[in-house]
């Protein structure tokens, strides 16, 4: 596969920090990028971004340039300058060339030649996807929408960072957010601001974090809750309780695959029988980079007939007959991948899997009723993706740890 290098940055070297750094973040933009990094060597500072899951570097600056236009960085973002021993966050709302404001979530890390910067990019004219436009196969989606169709209960939605859980987050928020239901959030930090939806921000600085405002929010009389995250023990117990006291609540958890889930939140002091009647599901996900439609090639799996036979009953009677892989062209820069897409593990709790929850059983007992009942593994939606054509093996592996693809039956 031919591979060409994300577009460089121009020569910097006697350009003034906030020129310089305009140039940065309007080429990080420009290239859809989601992060961007200054990362410090013995000898210089090295500037990459992450796109589409990738982290590419895409230019350098010499250490005294490097400080300088970190130090302006930090100026702008509210840090402080002189500070450079410990860690430090900070919040800047940048106006692009073309007049495009992008807020940029700053965070340094003290290292062995100075100091790190990662950077979150998040546009605020970014459209947001609804929820037929996550990549969610059918039987996955149609799970998802008898979810949001209920009047109570929780739904929890995990996997690791930069796995779109925020995206899916939103999407559900933008369906419910149809004038006849308030809503309200509690984030870490606001990614999107969204119309109709009455949107908290947790403030560290003073002291004001998830459990108060939860305990807060649910003073107001909300119809559907979103919580950022679950955290710790308190966050774990009220958001169960508000699920069991007649609020929709949507909330994340950093779990590999979605049985795991219901382990992360018992672990947090909850009783086992009030997330059992109060659990609805969970969605589990990843992202991939899907092939480019333009330059993606084709191997015939005949001389393998079995390669599929793990999804064949999901598979219509034209469809596995091929592997798809990148090959690369202009249209996608080489890569042979262009956008992303998600991979998704969707939990519907019924009433055995209540039995369970409530038994405090094992994840493993847990997810091998919901398979018995429908759900569909990563390993298996992950397949289904490759045999559609819409990514490659090679994609699939480098997102989905293993274990999970191997999974014994």
């Amino acid at each position: 596969m031919s591979r060409t290098v994300l577009g460089q940055l121009p020569d910097m070297k006697d350009t003034a920090p906030e020129d310089g750094v305009s140039v940065i973040l309007n080429h990080a933009v420009a290239n859809a990028a989601s992060d961007l990094f200054f990362s410090g060597t013995i000898n210089r500072v090295l500037i990459s971004v992450r796109r589409f899951g990738i982290v590419e570097t895409i230019g350098e600056l010499s250490l005294e340039s490097g400080r300088r236009y970190l130090t302006y960085i930090k100026a702008a973002a509210g840090m402080d300058i002189a500070e450079r021993r410990r860690p430090q966050d900070g919040r800047w709302i940048h106006s692009l060339a073309e007049g495009r404001l992008v807020d940029l979530r700053i965070n340094t890390i003290p290292t062995m030649y100075g100091e790190d910067f990662a950077i979150r990019i998040l546009a605020r004219d970014t459209e947001l996807r609804s929820i037929d436009q996550l990549g969610m196969a059918q039987h996955e989606y149609n799970l998802l929408i008898e979810m949001l169709n209920r009047p109570s209960g929780l739904v929890l939605v995990t996997g690791p960072t930069g796995s779109g859980k925020t995206t899916t987050l939103y999407a559900c928020l933008s369906r419910l957010n149809d004038g006849q239901r308030k809503l309200h959030t509690i984030e870490d930090p606001i990614e999107y601001a969204l119309d109709g939806l009455h949107q908290s921000q947790v403030n560290p600085a003073i002291d004001l974090d998830f459990p108060e405002l939860l305990r807060s929010i649910l003073r107001q009389s909300p119809d559907v809750i979103m919580i950022g995250e679950i955290r710790d023990e308190v966050t774990a117990k009220t958001t169960v309780r508000a699920a069991n006291s007649g609020h929709l609540v949507f909330a994340t958890l950093p779990s590999p695959v979605a049985a795991m889930a219901i382990q992360g939140v018992l672990s947090l002091g909850v009783h086992p029988h009030f997330l059992s009647t109060s659990l609805l599901g969970v969605i589990s996900q990843r992202l991939v980079r899907t092939l480019c439609p333009k330059c993606k090639v084709t191997y015939d799996v005949s001389t393998a007939p079995h390669t599929f036979d793990a999804v064949r009953k999901w598979l219509k009677a034209d469809e596995g007959k091929v592997l798809c892989g990148p090959k690369g062209c202009d249209a996608c820069e080489g890569t042979g991948y262009v956008g992303r897409a998600g991979v998704f593990e969707v939990m519907a709790v019924t009433q055995e899997i209540r039995r369970l929850i409530a038994e405090d059983r094992p994840a493993r007992e847990v997810r091998d009723k919901a398979v018995e009942q429908g759900m569909r593994e990563f390993r298996h939606s992950a397949l289904l993706k490759v045999a559609w054509g819409e990514t490659s093996t090679e994609e699939v592996f480098r997102v989905i740890p293993t274990e999970y693809l191997l999974m014994n039956d």
